[in-house]
């Protein structure tokens, strides 16, 4: 079955600017990353603002970003998951519904976008390049990459524990614009953190901020309409 048709959409052809769209995961092709720390109380009790605080505790001693050290493979999910709990117990905070399976436990219940998903197969018919170029974990993989379901839709998949790069890093871009066959200049990222959005640019990619379905759609038809030649059609 045919996905619908989300927005229109100029047809790429040999005069179009840009001809790949790599989208993030959370918060883009996920419900809204807010959204899930919210159900992720409800499930285990523990305050989104008690978890990220946890988060930070595990990386700050490691000199990285708050999922870093799951996000680059640094840390397995169990140990992570371990750290996570010991910071939370020294503080008198109750951690026993929260699993050792965390991405198990955090993606359940969940589903796709499925607005952005549709506006990826769209894509892909529109003669674009798609990929999802995301900051995840290992262990994730199963839970997240079912729930998209654009393994064998989409030209790439780019995560930060396989390649062992994660956004912002100027680095990642070059290798995702590699992985997808398509010059940097000729890439749009759609991407939920305007840090990420400003390091595609930095890298010579254009950018799509992503606050919700609606403006996205917006933006990047927008975008999708202009030409190589004079910038616009």
């Amino acid at each position: 079955m045919t996905a619908p048709v989300v927005v229109d959409i100029e047809p790429h052809t040999e005069s179009s600017r840009y001809s790949a769209v790599y989208f993030d995961f959370g918060g883009v092709l996920s419900p809204p990353i807010e959204e899930l720390f919210l159900e992720y109380e409800r499930k285990t009790g523990i305050a989104p603002s008690d978890l990220k605080a946890a988060m930070a505790g595990v990386a700050d001693p490691l000199g990285v970003d708050v999922l870093a050290p799951v996000e680059l493979g640094m840390l397995t999910e169990d140990e992570w998951v371990r750290r996570l709990h010991a910071w939370l117990t020294a503080r008198g905070i109750d951690v026993s519904r929260s699993q050792r399976e965390f991405g198990r436990q955090w993606f359940d219940g969940h589903g796709v976008n499925e607005t952005v998903r549709n506006l990826a197969l769209q894509l892909r018919r529109s003669g674009y390049r798609v990929g999802v170029l995301t900051n995840n974990v290992r262990e994730w993989e199963p839970y997240w990459r079912s729930m998209v379901g654009l393994d064998d839709e989409v030209d790439a998949i780019v995560d930060s524990y396989a390649v062992g790069l994660r956004k912002p890093d100027p680095r990642v871009f070059a290798l995702a614009a590699d992985r997808i066959g398509v010059p940097g200049p000729e890439v749009i990222l759609v991407d939920d953190l305007q840090v990420n959005c400003d390091a595609a640019e930095n890298a010579g990619w254009e950018a799509v901020h992503f606050v919700d379905n609606s403006r996205a759609l917006v933006d990047l038809s927008r975008l999708l309409a202009t030409t190589s030649e004079d910038g616009s059609r």
